[in-house]
């Protein structure tokens, strides 16, 4: 997975293909909600094991009824890379399955 920073550009590019996710140019980002905190909870579990997995961790915030989190690569200076994407992805294919809009 590539480590080397994108550029804006290459970001919004990417994004285009994860509705939902959005950057302040530092970092992507994306907010779900959900009917109810145990829902939340268990997608927090998921983006864990994901997490573990690509060796690549994310900010992560639960709430009563929602997950936030943000990335980027803290080894290229806080850039965002082709790995932020990569999680961004893996994230966004199964928090449909958790209830997440």
């Amino acid at each position: 997975m590539s480590v080397e920073p994108l550029s804006q550009k290459d970001v919004e590019e990417r994004l285009k293909e994860l509705p939902g996710w959005s950057t302040d140019g530092v970092r992507i980002s994306r907010k779900y909600s959900f009917d109810g905190h145990f829902a939340a909870a268990a997608l927090v579990i998921h983006i864990a094991q994901i997490q573990e997995e690509l060796g690549h961790h994310a900010e992560l915030t639960l709430g009563y009824n929602t997950v936030a989190l943000a990335v980027n690569t803290h080894s290229v200076g806080g850039k965002v890379t082709g790995l932020d994407v990569e999680l961004a992805r893996r994230i966004e294919a199964v928090a449909p399955g958790h209830g997440a809009r």
